[in-house]
């Protein structure tokens, strides 16, 4: 079985490179897909509040034959949870779903702005690492000003932000951000959620000349640029064929190539202004 590469946390907690996300999976499909992902070798599994699914994550947990220490979860927080007693009380529900003791990591889903919540929330995160009920803490969606709120009112720098990232929109100026201050970038939409991507001519004839799908090329391309990245899928073929990347290379004009997809547009919402609650 294909070993997954990590990545060290800046609390030292090792993450897998690659995970397989959830969002979009109905409840009553999770579990199957979940199973799939972990028989396949995932040992990341991403999950929200907000995606109506932790049941079934944490049924496809209790059933598989691998070992806790050896799965990496992660869940988020619901924006209409934000706050610092409904957070830690929103953590307490997830767990139950999940079945879990711990979970590897937490992270605010939305910064929310407008709300003026985030920090208060944060220092709710802060308290369940220090409870041990969570190993590393994190957020999603957050731009540099959030960022930059929190290293400056808050004791812990976030280990994760979970952002939009893909060869169209590959957020140079956010990913230096987080090198400076040692946070890891999370790609979520890695594949630029079937909205044209991977039909675009240079991925397909780039594919073409590896042996390889585009999204294979694509998922190598986040991995070689130093990104975490979280593929998803209800297709027991597709989920095992996202994780055969770990056996070809990508070249420096490879990688030139793939920067000419850059068209800096976002597919999904703006976190300045996203206030879905």
């Amino acid at each position: 079985m294909t070993s997954i590469p990590c990545l060290t946390t800046n609390n030292d907690v090792e993450i897998p490179q690659l995970g397989f996300g959830v969002f979009q999976i109905p409840l009553d499909e999770t579990r199957a897909a979940v199973t799939s992902a972990i028989d396949a070798g995932y040992r990341l599994i991403d999950t929200a509040q907000g995606y109506d699914n932790e049941e079934g994550v944490g049924a496809a947990l209790a059933g598989v034959e691998v070992n806790r220490a050896d799965l990496f979860i992660t869940t988020k927080l619901a924006n209409s949870e934000q706050g610092y007693d409904t957070a830690l009380a929103a953590f307490d529900v997830s767990a139950h779903k999940l079945g879990l003791d711990v979970v590897d990591l937490f992270l605010i889903h939305w910064p929310l702005p407008m709300f003026d919540q985030y920090v208060g929330t944060w220092r709710a995160l802060e308290q369940l690492q220090a409870a041990g009920r969570v190993r590393s803490i994190g957020v999603s969606n957050f731009a540099v000003e959030h960022l930059e709120r929190l290293l400056q009112e808050t004791d812990i720098v976030p280990a994760v932000n979970q952002i939009e990232l893909h060869p169209e929109f590959p957020q140079d100026e956010l990913r230096a951000f987080h090198r400076d201050h040692g946070i890891l970038t999370q790609a979520w939409g890695p594949l630029g959620q079937g909205k044209g991507l991977l039909s675009h001519p240079l991925l397909v004839r780039l594919a073409a000349s590896k042996g390889r799908t585009p999204a294979q090329v694509v998922l190598r391309w986040h991995l070689q640029i130093g990104n975490l990245v979280i593929p998803k899928s209800v297709t027991p073929r597709r989920i095992r064929e996202n994780m055969n990347i770990f056996d070809f290379d990508l070249g420096d004009d490879d990688l030139q190539a793939i920067e000419e997809l850059r068209t800096d547009r976002r597919l999904g919402p703006d976190p300045r202004t996203m206030d879905m609650r």
